[in-house]
């Protein structure tokens, strides 16, 4: 199977396991469960190798990512727990940003190419900064039509994007202090699960806060 291939029936084996798991919340509890066993396997694993020599500090990292993942879970879980309608629209529309912002700043950067944003990130452009805030801002707009979303909704679009990718190149920091390309394997064309929903994973907590205030 072809790399294109594999990476299109990973995209849509998670996107059948999302639409599963706003439907049922046994199920969304078992996947957030996987997710947090799975983040929690590539995170040691990138430790590891960064703090060989260093196991008090490996420990320390391993526990502050623990308490981080429990908290990431356990907010998505309490936001969706009254099957309201509109919070999983909203959950929605936080995944969105993120997922909008990652596509957006790849296709631009792919495109355009230019100037790199920083060495933490080879493959980080400016043009791919750009990019990802147009492309997550357009697709809110369809959020805002439909649902009628107040206007600061957009400024909540912009700064989760740029969350989301501060959390892609944190990410891209701890892989090249491990010096590995990929976090794991677990989804075939795409690598590990935590390459996947780096961006996800800090913006996705700040958006449930901002809108339960």
């Amino acid at each position: 199977m072809s790399e294109l291939k594999k990476r299109i029936f990973t995209s849509l084996s998670l996107f059948l396991i999302l639409y599963l798991s706003l439907k049922s919340y046994l199920i969304l509890s078992l996947v957030l469960f996987s997710i947090i066993f799975i983040l929690l396997n590539e995170f040691n694993n990138i430790f590891f190798k960064i703090f060989k020599k260093k196991k008090l500090l490996h420990l320390i990292f391993i526990f502050i990512t623990i308490i981080y993942l429990i908290y990431f879970s356990l907010g998505i879980l309490f936001f969706l727990y009254f099957e309201n309608y509109n919070n999983k629209i909203i959950f929605l529309f936080l995944l969105s940003i993120s997922i909008s912002t990652d596509i957006g700043g790849y296709s631009f950067g792919k495109i355009f190419k230019g100037k790199k944003l920083t060495k933490i990130s080879p493959n980080k452009t400016f043009s791919g900064l750009i990019g990802s805030l147009i492309v997550s801002i357009l697709v809110s707009f369809a959020f805002f039509r439909n649902l009628d979303l107040p206007f600061n909704y957009l400024v909540i679009t912009i700064l989760l994007s740029i969350i989301s990718q501060i959390g892609d190149l944190l990410i891209s920091f701890l892989k090249r202090k491990a010096k590995i390309k990929d976090t794991g394997s677990f989804l075939p064309g795409h690598g590990g699960l935590l390459d996947r929903i780096d961006g996800i994973l800090f913006a996705l907590p700040l958006g449930i806060i901002i809108i339960s205030l």
